[in-house]
């Protein structure tokens, strides 16, 4: 590499790689070693472009960050055609009938429990799904044990006449 090349990549780095670095750091979501490499790739381009290094400063810089850049959109679009498939099929279920059946149940009981209010939404939450005891749940909702028990019973109603509007019986 000649002295004036290599003055002007010291120059380059010296001047410019802070920046490039912050730069690259915010194009890959702060994953530091995809920045690491879109920077040292960018920079490496730069060495094979010479001709870019004796522009102004402002101008350099925003060569960088636009090869920067597009080597995060190629990257980018490599990897969505890597994860898309063309079939002229299609593929199989991977769910026996039961799973599909439970899957289908859960899609319903949290249809019905998005219809009920917040106040049953949680006491439900709390009791059921966090399996907590009425005092537990009444300390963490910062409410006396009755109104939990109150609302637990309202809420296993409520959510009752909302499965049966959506047909659900049993």
């Amino acid at each position: 590499m000649p002295d004036s090349q290599d003055q002007l990549m010291r120059a380059l780095h010296d001047e410019h790689a802070p920046a490039l670095w912050h730069f690259c750091v915010r194009l890959t979501g702060r994953d530091q070693a995809r920045a690491q490499d879109v920077c040292q790739e960018t920079l490496l381009r730069a060495w094979e472009h010479p001709d870019v290094l004796g522009r102004s400063p402002q101008q350099v810089r925003g060569w960088l960050f636009t090869v920067a850049r597009n080597l995060m959109i190629d990257d980018w679009r490599s990897a969505r055609a890597n994860r898309e498939t063309v079939t002229d099929h299609v593929p199989e279920a991977r769910l026996g009938p039961e799973e599909v059946d439970q899957l289908l149940e859960a899609w319903v009981v949290a249809e019905a429990v998005g219809r009920l209010s917040a106040d049953h939404r949680r006491v439900l939450y709390e009791c059921y799904y966090q399996g907590r005891s009425v005092a537990d749940a009444a300390r963490r909702m910062g409410v006396p044990e009755g109104t939990v028990k109150s609302r637990t019973h309202y809420a296993l109603r409520a959510l009752r006449l909302a499965l049966e509007e959506m047909g659900v019986t049993g």
